[in-house]
C-alpha cells in the first residue's frame, strides 16, 4: 500500500499576509496556498513545516490524516473565548489535549488505528477541514460538546482508568450538528458509546439569553469593560467576536450567581460496559430487523407485481408480437427487453392467462435457434433449459440437412 498524507491549515480570524504566504511557500513548491489556506498532500516525502508552530503563529484550524490510520484535528481559539480550565476538564490524554500559547488556547484531537484507512483521499482540491470547521465557532460560543467528544476518544482508547469519572456532560449530545457528527466520525467515536453518553445530556437550548437577561447581566459588567467593548464594536471589523466574548462573559456571570448543583457522574468503566451492552443488544436485534425489513420489501414487490400483471391481462398477443420484434433486432439491449416480456407472459400463464405459453416459447426458440446470445439469456432467466423440449428438437431435426 502506497503512503498518503494530507495536511490542511485554515486561517479564520485574520488572513495571511503576502510575506507570510511567501515564507510558507519556502516549505513547499507544490502546496496550494491562499490568504486563508495551506493544503498539501504527500505520496512520498514528508511535511517540512512545524504543524504545532504554524498553529500557534499563523492558523486557527488544522487537519491531518495518513492512510496508515493517524488522524489529527487542531483548533486555536482566543483564551478569552475558551478558558484553559474549561478545556482541561475534557482534554486529558493523547486523544484530546490542550496547550496555551500567548493569548490563544490550542486544542488537539487525535485518533490512531493501526489497521489504516483511506479517509476521503480523493478530490484533493476540496477542503476536508470544511466539514468540521464550524466546531471552532461553536466552542467560542460556549458549546463544549466538541470537548466532550475528545474526552470520549480518550476513554474509548483506554487512556483513562475505569474508576475515573466523566466530566460535566454538555447539553445537546443527543442531537449533534453536522460538523460535530463529522468530528465524531473523524475521531472514530463508537456510536454506541456516544449514545450512552447522550442519555445523560439535556436538550440544548438554542434560544439564547432574553433581552431582560442581557440587560441584567450588563448591569453587572464594570463601566470600563463596557466602554472597551463599545470601542471595539466601533473600530474593529470582527463584530461577531465581540458579541461572542460578551455573551460568554454574561453566561459566566450568570453561572457564578446561580446555585451550583453537583450531579453524580458516571465512571468510565460504567460507560464502556453500558456501551458494550447496547452493542450486544443491537447486534442481537439486527437479524430480526433485517428480516422484517426484507419481508416488508418482498410484500411491497409482490403487490406491485400483481398490479403490473393485472394491467397486462388481455394483451398477451401484443406482448408476444413485441417480444418477436425485439428479438429480431439482434441487439443485446433488445434481448433484455424481450426477456422481460417473456417473464410477464410466463407469470400470466401461471395465473391461467395463456395456457399455450410453453408451446409458443418452444416455437420462438426454434425460430431464433441461430441466436446463441439470446438463447443463453433464456437459460439464465430460467425460462428454458440448455436442452430443447421434444417439440423444439423435432423442429431442429426437420431443419437439419439431409
Amino acid at each position: 500500500m502506497s503512503e498518503y498524507q494530507y495536511y490542511e491549515f485554515q486561517a479564520i480570524d485574520r488572513p495571511l499576509t503576502a510575506n507570510e504566504m511567501s515564507l510558507l511557500r519556502g516549505y513547499s513548491t507544490r502546496a496550494r496556498i491562499s490568504p486563508t489556506r495551506f493544503v498539501n498532500d504527500y505520496s512520498w516525502g514528508d511535511f517540512k513545516g512545524d504543524e504545532d508552530g504554524w498553529m500557534e503563529r499563523y492558523f486557527d484550524a488544522f487537519l491531518y490524516f495518513a492512510n496508515w490510520g493517524t488522524r489529527i484535528l487542531q483548533l486555536r481559539l482566543p483564551a478569552k473565548l475558551l478558558g484553559l480550565d474549561d478545556a482541561r476538564r475534557y482534554c486529558v490524554g493523547e486523544g484530546a489535549s490542550v496547550r496555551k500559547k500567548g493569548a490563544y488556547v490550542v486544542l488537539r484531537f487525535a485518533s490512531d488505528d493501526e489497521g489504516g484507512d483511506g479517509w476521503d483521499e480523493e478530490d484533493d482540491e476540496q477542503s476536508k477541514l470544511s466539514s468540521m470547521i464550524s466546531v471552532r465557532a461553536d466552542l467560542a460560543r460556549g458549546d463544549l460538546r466538541a470537548l466532550y467528544l475528545g474526552w470520549l476518544a480518550c476513554a474509548q482508547s483506554g487512556e483513562l482508568d475505569d474508576d475515573d469519572h466523566e466530566p460535566p456532560v454538555p447539553p445537546g449530545l443527543g442531537k449533534l450538528s453536522a460538523s460535530l457528527e463529522a468530528m465524531a466520525m473523524f475521531l472514530r467515536i463508537d456510536p454506541d458509546l456516544l449514545a450512552v453518553a447522550a442519555a445523560a445530556s439535556a436538550p440544548r437550548d438554542k434560544t439564547g439569553p432574553s433581552r431582560k437577561e442581557v440587560l441584567a447581566g450588563l448591569a453587572m459588567v464594570p463601566a470600563s469593560e463596557k466602554d472597551a467593548l463599545l470601542a471595539r464594536l466601533a473600530i474593529d471589523d470582527d463584530h461577531a467576536s465581540v458579541r461572542t466574548e460578551l455573551l460568554r462573559r454574561l453566561r459566566a456571570d450568570a453561572g457564578s450567581r446561580a446555585t451550583t448543583v453537583v450531579h453524580a457522574t458516571r465512571t468510565i468503566g460504567a460507560l464502556l460496559a453500558e456501551a458494550e451492552g447496547l452493542r450486544t443488544q443491537r447486534e442481537e436485534l439486527e437479524p430480526r430487523r433485517t428480516a422484517a425489513a426484507k419481508a416488508r420489501q418482498d410484500r411491497a414487490a409482490a403487490a406491485a407485481r400483481v398490479k403490473h400483471l393485472d394491467g397486462l391481462v388481455g394483451k398477451e398477443a401484443k406482448l408476444w408480437a413485441d417480444a418477436e420484434a425485439l428479438i429480431a433486432t439482434k441487439l443485446p439491449r433488445s434481448y433484455d427487453a424481450a426477456l422481460a416480456l417473456l417473464v410477464d407472459l410466463r407469470d400470466l400463464a401461471a395465473r391461467g392467462n395463456g395456457d399455450d405459453y410453453r408451446v409458443r416459447l418452444d416455437a420462438l426458440r426454434a425460430r431464433h435457434a441461430k441466436k446463441p446470445s439470446f438463447l443463453e439469456r433464456l437459460v439464465k432467466a430460467g425460462l428454458a433449459t440448455r436442452s430443447p423440449s421434444p417439440l423444439v428438437g423435432s423442429l431442429f431435426a426437420s431443419r437439419a440437412p439431409t
